[in-house]
């Protein structure tokens, strides 16, 4: 959810729920506004549940975009070369980072 002071735009919409489904998110912001500080209105819950679904389904969306990849393999072949491009820069950054780490380690002993 947005803070406050945040400016949006916004769209006033009609939406028709099933009663038990209103009824149930009514009683969840009531029980929000008794057991926390925080103010939610039932349009903050619905607007939270909508950006939480569409978010859920592209994160499907680029998941399965991934699967696609396994199985194409004109993207394993191109991901085996760049491995293989840069394999030797890729130990050689590795190697730095544990020399860094062990003179950090290093550093620390001498200091205490």
């Amino acid at each position: 959810m947005a803070p406050a002071n945040i400016s949006r735009q916004t769209r006033a919409t009609t939406v028709r729920l099933p009663r038990a489904v209103y009824d149930q998110a009514k009683r969840f912001v009531e029980s929000e506004k008794q057991n926390t500080a925080t103010f939610l209105s039932l349009n903050d819950f619905f607007v939270t549940a909508i950006q939480a679904y569409i978010k859920l389904h592209r994160r499907r969306q680029i998941d399965a975009a991934f699967a696609m990849m396994v199985e194409d393999a004109n993207y394993q072949k191109e991901a085996s070369l760049l491995a293989e491009e840069f394999e030797i820069s890729d130990w050689d950054a590795l190697r730095l980072g544990e020399d860094q780490l062990t003179e950090e380690e290093s550093s620390l002993a001498l200091a205490n």
